[in-house]
């Protein structure tokens, strides 16, 4: 029998979210609607189309393309070949529903029992768990918190690499401390997983992707894909939920420049879901097309850097409190902030708890979401997704901290 691990992050939204009055754990940009998207697209001057032009209500309703529709095919690859001398083909691309079920296919169709896998960490535990509860060896590669932010030790990779080391996984920008990895490191991993005998397949998460709002533009790096084009054994994934705010339409990917590895996922994809919905894949389709794709992540970027110096402000009374301390994010749409007194890490899910049952405002517990028994426990950290609606920021930020002034001296800490 599969030993499933409980899934704590999406435990812990499942239990809370539908009850909180400011949501300040969501991980997604602020939703928009498919209005939203034709007004992006007018704004660049494409001629007025209506909803009914993406989504004809006389086209039955069939299993459509297989491996997804061909337009949108072409218009990931367009986003993927902006920066790249080494063009990604569209039938190099796989659509899955989400990028929650292009991770659980990556693992699934590679990894089995006696097989060794390392992860980055903190990281969606989705990346580990799954590896674990088919039977591989998981080890967790540890980020740090370095003057530059949290950061990986390329040394301590080679370390952790082993005879049977079947896939290196990456996230980034990173979920939760919004950290990015460089070309430098990107470009070293390949290098030994290329090296390795046999050959390391890389899988990068890269959802949050290209949300790099406060990252100089000459140090963004390419996809991990498209850094190393000729090293075909790299997967990545990613979706329309996080960077382009459209978590309700279901529609993720994965990518790869080995036919061997698509065609690996393909075959297991057979197993879980025979194809993605046409509507939802119209409307992605949309939303990435030239004439909207560029308003859509102009807005979300505005609305991070925004969003994200609301929240500095708060994290710096906190700090000046010694209440809190951090690595302020460079991107994505989360921020990993440890709570204290005293120089003590704070019961972080006693304090998530108590926020939202005495003023609605909805955290995520770091050390309950991250933490691992085979890993670091992050004992008072807190995940703040900080890219909502900004009134939702604003509003939430204000009751939390009028709250930690009448309360924070009475928070349980964590005992030594």
């Amino acid at each position: 029998m599969v030993q499933i691990e409980r899934f704590e992050v999406e435990q812990w939204m499942d239990t809370y979210e539908t009850a909180a009055k400011y949501n300040i754990a969501e991980t997604c940009c602020a939703s928009v609607s498919v209005n939203d998207l034709i007004s992006f697209a007018a704004q660049s001057g494409a001629p007025s189309i209506s909803p009914l032009d993406l989504f004809t209500p006389a086209t039955p309703q069939t299993y459509g393309e297989i491996r997804g529709l061909t337009s949108l095919r072409t218009n990931l690859a367009n986003l993927y070949n902006s920066r790249s001398n080494h063009p990604l083909k569209p039938e190099q691309i796989l659509i899955t529903p989400g990028a929650i079920a292009a991770n659980f296919l990556v693992l699934y169709s590679l990894v089995g029992p006696g097989d060794h896998v390392v992860v980055q960490h903190p990281t969606y535990q989705q990346l580990y768990s799954v590896p674990r509860s088919v039977g591989a060896d998981v080890s967790l590669w540890g980020m740090k918190e370095g003057e530059k932010g949290w950061e990986l030790d390329v040394e301590e990779l080679k370390g952790l690499i082993k005879e049977n080391t079947k896939v290196i996984v990456l996230n980034t920008p990173n979920n939760p401390t919004g950290s990015i990895l460089s070309k430098e490191l990107l470009t070293e991993v390949i290098s030994i997983a290329s090296s390795h005998n046999p050959q390391i397949t890389i899988l990068c998460d890269e959802v949050y992707r290209p949300l790099f709002h406060s990252v100089d533009l000459m140090s963004v790096p390419q996809s991990i894909v498209n850094i190393g084009p000729s090293y075909p054994n790299i997967i990545v994934t990613g979706s329309l939920s996080k960077a382009y705010s459209l978590a309700g339409i279901r529609v993720g990917w994965l990518a790869s420049r080995s036919s061997e590895l698509i065609e690996q996922c393909a075959s297991a994809r057979d197993y879980t879901n025979i194809s993605v919905s046409i509507v939802d894949q119209q409307v992605a389709a949309f939303a990435l097309s030239p004439m909207c794709v560029h308003g859509l992540l102009h807005r979300n970027m505005g609305l991070a850097r925004k969003n994200l110096a609301i929240l500095t402000g708060y994290v710096e009374k906190w700090i000046v409190r010694d209440w809190a301390e951090w690595k302020k994010p460079v991107a994505g749409t989360t921020a990993f902030i440890r709570f204290m007194r005293d120089g003590t890490p704070v019961q972080a899910v006693e304090f998530c708890k108590r926020l939202q049952e005495e003023t609605g405002v909805m955290f995520l517990p770091g050390d309950r979401g991250f933490g691992d028994k085979d890993g670091q426990k992050f004992d008072g950290f807190v995940r703040i997704g900080y890219v909502p609606d900004t009134k939702v920021l604003e509003e939430g930020l204000a009751v939390c901290h009028k709250w930690m002034m009448k309360n924070w001296n009475n928070l349980p800490l964590v005992e030594a």
